[in-house]
């Protein structure tokens, strides 16, 4: 079996590639099942610039190195390439490449749309070959999907969520998992999920964070087109679906990019900024636009072929900034004399456009902890172009003050209201992600304080904060019934826990709330604007009570929210009303059915001539202990 010549690069492709805008580069590089003047066969592409040779082995050629040598392209571009008959789908393989400094090194493709299940490292020919049937998701994603629309993020961890009780260290398969997640999904009410990384990656314990196979679905779950199903079904349930993306860094195994040619050629050669400390992996080089060409046209890759709705942009501060967990003398400057990585912030600015300006109804999210500026704000405004911001300050603040006992929470009554201040500078999604129950950090329901029905009371209502908040929601799985361990990425979640009540009631409290949310347009139609929020009462520290208004576009939709975080049963108490208006109750965390105390308001609630909070009408209603109560208007 010779290697034919064969190209499916035009001068324009490379051009693009080289310039750092070409933005499609899977459709070129990799392996590329086709026939080639009646023959069948393969055709590889792999960018190698600084290979003294390049080949391909496998099973094929009984791995030789030297029995399949690809052709170096005639221009500059350095990519090597050509057409090897009668090998085709299912065969593994990798580039024999011979490197700048004369060692022999064996590479997996950068491209590969499959790879062998870990701990084998070999690539496999494959197609992306399936016959979508959600071309009426994509229609109406622009608009289920939008700004001014509820979004509720359940977060999940594939090989984790749920196992095989009669087997439970066997990891489902993409559609083992869609038989079960998307009922659930469907029942609980969330809008969204996001999956934690599902591309291919060998070391288990990273949790898909130390990605080799950037352009492969995790053989770990079977093939790209059972995952294409999973999304599929996800999609038929008008369910979106998010992918968390690692732009950031890369793992040094010796099959994947690191060191790929011989040389340092996706990683920065300077280890000041292509070394990260914390995760020991290697971060990419966005200086280099081939580099840039590869990532973005990944980030297209996983919208246009696996019908993603949008990507969860993972450690953006660590690419913003060269100084991100270093000391100042041990960081590299940018040509400045400044921390700010400018290769990083045009790469994503450039990504932003590209998928903004391809893909209509999707979003990109930033898993940003910096202070830097308009990270949600338009290119062309000078921001970075993203979609949506973690608001990682609200969450540690938050986290923070329910921590506290009760009876200390008036001397932290600031740690709830200040995040207002700042809530709408940005576009900004909620988050109690997995990063907050692992590293014994311990779980949601067991950094509450007090006694268990203390504690659950806690979780609901912190909870129900949530999601009257401004800003999207995302939760992590287990969050909703109140997981009691530590998330164990080994391990299913404990669904166990449901058989016992106050875990039921915190399921049902989740599953209400998500139906309130969605219902109610006053709490996402001004997500990002203030003119959907107000204090009601801000002040009262002492009773550790916070009354806010949230509002729609139309007054008939406006919502009080009270929340009472002390276990003390305030009975008649006295609130401003927006206008004058009959109110009823709409919803509250105490009630019975959630494993609360029960205490409610029957019937409505007339107003009063009678000022309070700078309002001319009031109510006077009873308060149930740490709980959270939702208003609205009634007849």
């Amino acid at each position: 079996m010779e290697v034919l010549a064969h190209s499916l690069f035009s001068d324009f492709d490379i051009s693009l590639f080289i310039s750092g805008k070409h933005f499609r580069l899977y459709e070129k590089f990799g392996a590329h099942l086709l026939t080639l003047d009646g023959t069948a066969g393969t055709y590889f592409a792999v960018w190698a610039p600084n290979a003294q040779a390049v080949g391909v082995m496998g099973d094929f050629n009984q791995w030789n190195r030297t029995a399949h040598p690809l052709n170096p392209r005639w221009d500059s571009s350095g990519i090597w390439e050509g057409f090897i008959p009668n090998i085709g789908k299912g065969e593994v393989y990798k580039y024999a490449i011979k490197g700048a400094d004369g060692a022999d090194i064996e590479k997996g493709d950068p491209y590969a749309i499959r790879w062998e299940r870990p701990p084998r490292t070999a690539s496999i020919i494959w197609d992306m070959d399936y016959k979508w049937t959600d071309k009426s998701w994509i229609s109406k994603r622009p608009k289920v999907n939008a700004l001014n629309k509820p979004m509720s993020v359940y977060e999940l961890h594939l090989g984790s969520w749920q196992r095989d009780p009669s087997e439970p260290k066997r990891i489902l398969t993409y559609k083992e998992i869609a038989a079960s997640l998307v009922p659930y999904i469907l029942d609980m009410g969330f809008t969204h999920v996001e999956l934690m990384p599902i591309m291919e990656y060998p070391y288990y314990p990273s949790w898909g964070y130390q990605i080799t196979g950037y352009f492969a679905a995790s053989s770990r779950h079977g093939t790209p087109q059972e995952l294409m199903y999973l999304i599929e079904e996800l999609h038929k349930n008008d369910i979106a679906v998010i992918l968390d993306w690692v732009p950031s860094h890369f793992p040094g195994d010796a099959h994947g990019l690191y060191h790929f040619d011989g040389t340092h050629l996706y990683e920065h050669a300077d280890m000041r900024k292509g070394f990260h400390p914390d995760w020991k992996s290697y971060i990419f080089n966005y200086d280099r636009n081939e580099v840039r060409s590869f990532l973005i046209s990944n980030a297209m890759y996983w919208i246009d072929k696996f019908h993603a709705d949008g990507l969860r942009v993972d450690a953006v501060a660590s690419m913003l900034y060269f100084d991100f967990s270093r000391k100042a003398e041990e960081a590299a400057t940018n040509e400045y004399g400044g921390s700010e990585n400018l290769g990083a912030i045009q790469f994503l600015k450039d990504m932003n456009e590209a998928i903004y300006g391809s893909f209509e109804g999707v979003h990109t999210i930033a898993e940003e902890s910096s202070t830097y500026p308009g990270v949600t704000h338009p290119v062309f405004a000078g921001g970075l172009g993203f979609g949506m911001k973690w608001m990682m300050g609200w969450m540690n603040d938050t986290l923070k003050y329910f921590k506290n006992d009760p009876i200390n929470r008036k001397f932290h009554h600031h740690q709830l209201t200040f995040s207002v201040t700042y809530a709408f500078s940005e576009n900004f999604m909620l988050p109690f992600s997995h990063d907050e129950v692992v590293h014994g950090k311990s779980s949601m329901i067991y950094k509450m304080p007090g006694d268990e029905w203390q504690k659950f009371a806690n979780l609901r209502v912190l909870y129900a904060y949530m999601f009257t908040q401004p800003g999207t929601k995302l939760l992590f799985m287990g969050n909703e019934f109140a997981q009691t361990h530590e998330w164990d990425f080994k391990n299913s979640l404990d669904w166990h826990l449901l058989k016992h009540p106050p875990h039921l009631g915190m399921q049902k409290t989740v599953r209400v709330i998500n139906k309130l949310y969605k219902s109610e347009p006053a709490l996402y139609e001004h997500s990002f604007s203030a003119e959907g929020f107000e204090w009601l009462n801000a002040d009262d520290a002492q009773n550790s009570i916070y009354i806010y208004i949230r509002k729609g576009t139309k007054a008939k939709d406006t919502l009080i929210v009270i929340l009472n975080l002390t276990p003390v049963y305030r009975e008649g108490y006295r609130i401003g009303l927006p206008f004058k208006a009959k109110w009823k109750e709409l919803f509250n965390t105490d009630a019975e059915e959630f494993f609360g105390s029960g205490k409610s308001n029957a019937g409505l609630l007339l107003p009063e001539a009678e000022g309070c909070h700078g309002r001319e009408f009031s109510v006077v209603l009873n308060i149930p202990p740490l709980a959270a109560l939702v208003l609205k208007q009634g007849k």
